[in-house]
């Protein structure tokens, strides 16, 4: 059970000193971060980026900050924001430990969802201060993405000694802090991918549908709907379903299969996914009635099975 985390203004003791910030990754993550502590009072003095698009972003985010090499990020800055792919992260870590990159009593703080603190033990092992602070938001690479930390939750993990520097380190960012134990670390992520990830791909597809249906503007006729369905769904789960699977209405869903084999085959086997599970839901919450449930049920296994259907085993 998570502790909870005082609201009251942070005890000078328990503040961050005013710290040179540098930052290892110019992607859209990092240049937001350390402009968002520069506007807390500290100060950043070096970044990192290869691309042509990292390096306008870190221009556009932190202007006169030098670009340099990820060591001498590390030789000019006291805290040190590795914002680079999950799947990097570990060689990144290991490789500036070995070089001796790395300075005692440094902090080192990575964005990683997946990871925890753990993931830079050998940053630690050389005297590094590891933290784990990962913004639950989508970022854009551009300015806006200081105004929405504002109130976005970070996943914090890292040593219990250093628990309140990481939540100082947050709250300053105004984010809010939220516990995360290192060992669930990647359920924390995978959840956060389902909703987020997942849901542009599904507002997207609807888009491409209603274009295709003739309406002119999908996206101004999907706003209000979808904004009204994610605040039910934020504030009741799943007492917020509705629609044909949720009611029961195995014609309907049938008919919508059939008209996504003609119009959008590729959308089928995710449909079918989604009305499974949707149905399963409804059904554990006794939202969707045990006769009406097996009929539907029948319907999506019989459009699993036709020809140019989803494989096997494709929408579970």
């Amino acid at each position: 059970m998570n502790a909870p985390v005082s609201k009251e203004p942070l005890d000078a003791r328990d503040r961050p000193a005013r710290l040179t910030v540098g930052v290892v990754g110019a992607g859209r993550v990092g240049p937001a971060l350390a402009a968002s502590l520069q506007l807390a009072g500290h100060r950043p003095v070096a970044v990192s980026g290869v691309s042509d698009a990292s390096r306008r972003r870190a221009a556009e985010l932190l202007p006169d900050v030098p670009v340099v090499e990820p060591a001498e990020v590390l030789a000019r800055a006291e805290l040190v924001l590795l914002t680079v792919p999950d799947d990097v992260l570990p060689t990144l870590v290991e490789g500036l430990a070995e070089t001796g990159a790395v300075r005692p009593g440094q902090l080192l703080v990575h964005t990683s969802g997946r990871y925890g603190a753990r993931v830079l033990d050998p940053a630690l092992r050389a005297g590094a201060l590891p933290l784990a602070l990962h913004p639950a938001m989508t970022f854009t690479g551009t300015a806006v993405d200081v105004q929405r930390l504002a109130g976005c939750s970070f996943g914090v993990t890292a040593p219990q000694e250093l628990r309140l520097a990481a939540e100082a380190l947050v709250i300053e960012m105004g984010g809010e802090p939220e516990w995360i134990a290192e060992e669930s670390r990647p359920l924390y992520h995978a959840a956060l991918a389902l909703g987020a990830n997942h849901l542009v791909t599904l507002v997207a597809q609807s888009m491409e549908l209603l274009a295709k249906a003739g309406v002119a503007a999908p996206d101004r006729m999907l706003g209000p709907l979808l904004g009204a369905a994610l605040d039910n769904a934020l504030r009741s789960g799943d007492a917020a379903l509705t629609g044909p699977v949720a009611r029961g209405d195995a014609g309907t869903v049938a008919a919508h299969i059939g008209e996504l084999r003609e119009h959008a085959p590729q959308a089928v086997a995710g449909y079918i996914a989604m009305a499974r599970a949707t149905a399963d839901r409804a059904l554990a919450h006794g939202l969707l009635k045990a006769e009406l449930a097996e009929d539907l049920l029948v319907v999506l296994a019989d459009q699993e099975r036709r020809p140019g259907g989803p494989g096997p085993g494709e929408t579970r």
